[in-house]
């Protein structure tokens, strides 16, 4: 199996390139196992709390599928933060595909 980069900026402004990964795990797993400031993964994984908002890079939001109505629902929510390329870290299952996806962490929720 190949392995692929992630390049997370954090909620502080520091970039961060998490590399030799193998396919299979969320975006937000992967970056609290990799301590990325900002995201929190509260909810586990479920698309119920929104601490795993990111903002993802304009050239791969194509690539993604589009969010699921849990998702969606969820985003709408956040609707002091929320972006047109707003995703939740949860739902992004990372895929060889996505090598080298760019992501900004959004910043905390008012919600």
């Amino acid at each position: 199996m190949a392995k692929m980069k992630v390049i997370v900026t954090d909620a502080l402004g520091g970039t961060q390139t998490i590399e030799n990964l193998d396919p299979g795990c969320s975006l937000m797993e992967l970056s609290k196992q990799n301590g990325v400031e900002g995201v929190l993964g509260n909810c586990g994984g479920g698309a119920a709390c929104g601490t795993c908002h990111v903002y993802v890079d304009e050239a791969w939001l194509s690539r993604l599928p589009a969010p699921d109505e849990i998702e969606a629902d969820m985003l709408e929510i956040l609707d002091d933060t929320i972006q047109a390329n707003s995703r939740l870290g949860c739902q992004i299952k990372l895929e060889a595909a996505l090598d080298g996806l760019t992501v900004t962490v959004a910043p905390p929720s008012d919600y």
